[in-house]
């Protein structure tokens, strides 16, 4: 009976992370670990850690969701808006800045990141 106990909790320290970790194959395709072990010529190592999350291709934005710069696809601020004024971008309200993201123009609040709209194929 002992050794039936044992068995049973050796299984589940080992099992346990795997099940705890939960993360979906395409989770763990986008995210990837790095180790790189370099010898410097007085004898030190130097070991580097590198995580690389590759965002989904192709992200639509909504109204309302958070934006995260990580995941927009050629993202940059857009400084003067009045330079895009034929590809509809109007002056953002006190508190808001544009984004170019891929093709789209969001529009995006300073303090919390929520889109506030979206100007889908503005750069075509």
């Amino acid at each position: 009976m002992k050794k039936l106990i044992l068995a049973v909790l050796a299984a589940t320290t080992v099992l346990s992370p795997l099940a705890a970790s939960g993360a979906s194959a395409q989770q763990r395709d986008e995210r990837r670990s790095t180790t790189v072990v370099r010898q410097q010529p007085n004898g030190r190592t130097v070991v580097t850690k590198r995580t690389v999350v590759r965002p989904e291709p192709g992200r639509r934005w909504a109204r309302g969701q958070r934006f995260d710069r990580r995941y927009a696809t050629n993202y940059r601020e857009i400084s003067d808006w009045r330079q895009y004024r034929g590809r509809r971008l109007y002056a953002p309200p006190r508190g808001y800045h544009w984004v170019r993201s891929g093709n789209d123009a969001v529009l995006v609040a300073l303090s919390g990141g929520v889109i506030g709209a979206v100007l889908s194929g503005a750069f075509n």
